[in-house]
């Protein structure tokens, strides 16, 4: 059985000629930079998320650097954020000058431990980053709390979660500002890189367009350093598509999950899960097993496509060697590291799918179990 981690091709197929065509009207009209594509996903990506403002840029990590440029952070600042994330997280902290500064992680959410944030405020903190994880929100309230108690803003990097929803809103309508990533794997994905920023305050938003756009609002006057970071017309037109089936996505996504975790009962694992008030969209289906490693091994052997999502936290980088982190500083986080796997989540998974990925899940275990 061929199995893909993400099956972009298939869900490509599915709505193919919708597709098909909003790209040839775009090679039509030949506006691949700025086109009227960009603007109208703008409006709709900030309708569907309840926001008042959207701005395009070239990527999720873009999004993040731009929101924190137009903050004013720089040389100097501190960023609170969580260890256990992709690097482009405190990457684009460290590239602005300003040092990332690490709590650690709910262990059963895996999201920035809310608790710990207070403790890690200084007088140089201007900002907090909780990263909505997997899918999963990082649980906002007291993080708006701390934030409002010492008026700190908070970026929302949403690039794992797109759709999904705290307490009865949408995640990145929560903070001064939401970063989305629109790379290919996402529940909402272009056919190259992409992002946007959004945001319901008006100044805010008119920053972050004009550091996209090379520091300028009106053409070869430049008004701050800024980026090229303008999303591309071609890419807006496929977004455009596939945004209005983003709520079939991640339903879909949400049954496999569900439908994983009834097959994977009784096993020595834990499934993720999410309280009622949080609605998880799975960007991925991450587990946490014993003997992770040997379990990646056997389900290589079997053909079975599966991820580490992430083997060392960023803390233990050498990328951020100069901070001096060390093991034992973040317990929860480099637990999670150790034990994590992650397997095929996509919308076009189906029961015999789940079957045979859960089956090997099964067959390692019981074979172990008997060697006992």
């Amino acid at each position: 059985m061929k199995l893909q981690m993400v099956d972009v091709v298939g869900q490509y197929r599915n709505i193919k000629g919708d597709i098909d065509a909003a790209i040839h009207t775009v090679l039509d009209s030949g506006m691949f930079i700025q086109g009227k594509e960009v603007g109208e996903l703008e409006c709709e990506i900030a309708g569907y998320l309840g926001v008042k403002h959207a701005v395009g840029c070239s990527s999720g990590t873009d999004a993040l650097q731009i929101a924190m440029m137009a903050l004013g952070i720089g040389p100097g600042d501190e960023v609170i954020t969580t260890p256990f994330t992709f690097v482009a997280t405190a990457e684009t902290i460290g590239i602005l000058g300003a040092k990332p500064v690490y709590v650690d992680i709910d262990p059963v959410t895996m999201n920035i431990d809310p608790a710990l944030i207070g403790n890690a405020v200084t007088a140089h903190t201007k900002a907090i980053i909780p990263v909505h994880l997997y899918g999963h929100p990082a649980d906002m309230d007291p993080i708006m709390a701390v934030a409002r108690a010492h008026r700190i803003p908070v970026i929302e990097d949403a690039a794992q979660a797109m759709g999904a929803s705290y307490r009865g809103r949408k995640v990145c309508s929560i903070g001064a500002v939401g970063c989305i990533s629109f790379f290919p794997s996402k529940n909402l994905g272009c056919f190259g890189d992409g992002g946007m920023v959004v945001t319901d305050d008006a100044g805010l938003a008119d920053s972050m367009r004009v550091i996209a756009a090379h520091g300028s609002r009106v053409r070869y006057y430049h008004e701050v350093l800024g980026l090229n970071s303008r999303l591309d017309t071609l890419q807006a037109a496929i977004l455009r598509v596939k945004l209005p089936h983003l709520p079939e996505y991640n339903t879909a996504r949400r049954k496999a999950a569900a439908r994983y975790g009834e097959l994977l009962r009784g096993l020595p694992v834990t499934v993720p899960s999410a309280p009622p008030d949080v609605e998880h969209i799975f960007h991925q289906y991450t587990l946490r097993v014993p003997r992770r490693d040997a379990l990646a091994a056997f389900l290589k052997e079997k053909g079975i496509p599966h991820a580490i999502y992430y083997p060392v936290p960023l803390h233990l980088q050498k990328a951020f060697a100069m901070s001096g982190g060390k093991p034992g500083d973040f317990p929860a986080a480099e637990q999670a590291a150790a034990e994590v796997i992650s397997l095929p989540m996509h919308t076009e998974l189906n029961e015999e799918h789940l079957l045979h990925i859960t089956g090997a899940m099964r067959e390692f275990y019981a074979d172990r179990s008997s060697s006992r």
